[in-house]
């Protein structure tokens, strides 16, 4: 065991803010499915409540030793819906699915095209609670109140229960998709593509308004909860779907907007981005040093990531989910170390999972991968 010199918190701001920690700190992201098959929990079980899911999550965070944060909470999937967390129609184990099947979400062209100006003239929110979420769920409206508050619990007793631990969550409730990923779920991947196209204006001034939405709704928030790290989502964004020019006119400009604007209040947003930046990863040094964390799932070079972002952006990830479940506890140690020594060595890195824990990690490739973290010195360069 390495000997520790500072606490989860003060570690993981110490990598955050490109600062060399006493040991590189270790944030898996862990969603019920991810506790369930840890635990031997069927994924419907998991998803049946959030008590069943929250208590799988400490379960888990005790029996493995605990670690430096937490990046997400125990929501079931009508939680999720109600907070525009994968706001698409989803298939649940136990219901639509068998007992043992991760929840799957529903690639399907539910937005319409007339719904552009909805959005444009009444705003994001008011279009997804009075209109689009009725069409991806059999919830009634009646019970949105009582779910949104349930989740409101939820997260609360997992931060009260993790304060017990030393441990405080890396973010608070602060955080969107960037408009591009949220649009290209409800409307599709191939309609939204299709439309960025063909009406881009449409396409554009809607991203406009979401844009203006977020920023009025959460840098509000972020003064009431002091919030210093929000957590921010894009999948669909890299030049593995879209070439430079649809990203510099579509995403850029946004995301930078969005950076700025909470960076300017003193919040660190940590984007979590799935499928492979490579082309993107210049794009990053635009942002003010320290501004971000970016979060990679194991398809974007992580390595690549850090020499380009050297000393300017905080690297987080990758364990791969394939090494994690195919991979022996050998080759997960062995993964870490390499990661601590070429991209933690001098600071500016969290190490966790590539996107989530998947639920056929091995009990032993996740311990290794949380024990590697705690044993493993820091390079004395």
């Amino acid at each position: 065991m390495t000997s520790e010199s500072m606490t989860p918190n003060e570690r993981l701001w110490a990598a955050m803010r490109l600062e060399k920690p006493d040991r590189v700190p270790v944030v898996p992201t862990m969603t019920p499915e991810s506790d369930g098959g840890l635990l031997g929990i069927s994924m419907a079980e998991v998803q049946s409540s959030n008590d069943i899911a929250l208590e799988a999550c400490l379960r888990v965070f005790d029996e493995f030793g605990g670690w430096d944060s937490v990046i997400d909470f125990p929501y079931t999937v009508p939680h999720r819906h109600a907070l525009q967390i994968n706001p698409m129609k989803t298939r649940i184990p136990g219901r639509d699915l068998p007992d043992d099947y991760m929840a799957q979400l529903v690639e399907e062209e539910v937005m319409k095209f007339e719904d552009y100006d909805t959005i444009c003239e009444k705003g994001f929110n008011s279009f997804y609670y009075e209109d689009y979420l009725w069409r991806i769920t059999d919830m009634r409206p009646e019970d949105l109140p009582r779910t949104v508050q349930e989740a409101i619990d939820v997260s609360s007793r997992l931060t009260q229960e993790l304060a017990k631990r030393g441990v405080k969550p890396f973010i608070m409730q602060v955080g969107c998709m960037h408009p591009v990923f949220l649009l290209s779920q409800i409307r599709s991947l191939t309609a939204f593509t299709r439309d960025m196209y063909f009406h881009p204006d449409t396409v554009e001034r809607t991203i406009r308004r979401m844009t203006d939405d977020v920023l009025q709704l959460m840098i509000p928030r972020a003064r009431e909860l002091g919030a210093k790290a929000g957590s921010f989502v894009e999948e669909r964004a890299s030049a593995f779907y879209y070439p430079l020019p649809a990203f510099e006119r579509f995403w850029w400009p946004y995301f930078e907007e969005i950076t700025d604007a909470f960076w300017s209040e003193g919040v660190v947003s940590i984007w979590h981005l799935d499928t492979c930046w490579n082309k993107n990863l210049p794009y990053f040094k635009r942002v003010p040093r320290g501004s971000l964390v970016l979060e990679f799932d194991g398809t974007t070079d992580i390595f690549l990531a850090k020499e380009i972002l050297r000393d300017h952006q905080c690297i987080y990830g990758d364990v791969p989910a394939s090494l994690l479940t195919v991979g022996s506890p050998q080759d997960v140690e062995a993964y870490c170390k390499k990661l601590i020594d070429a991209i933690g060595g001098d600071g500016g890195f969290i190490l966790g999972s590539g996107c989530c824990v998947p639920p056929t990690c091995t009990r032993d490739n996740f311990r290794a991968m949380i024990e590697t973290a705690k044993t493993y010195e820091l390079s004395k360069n």
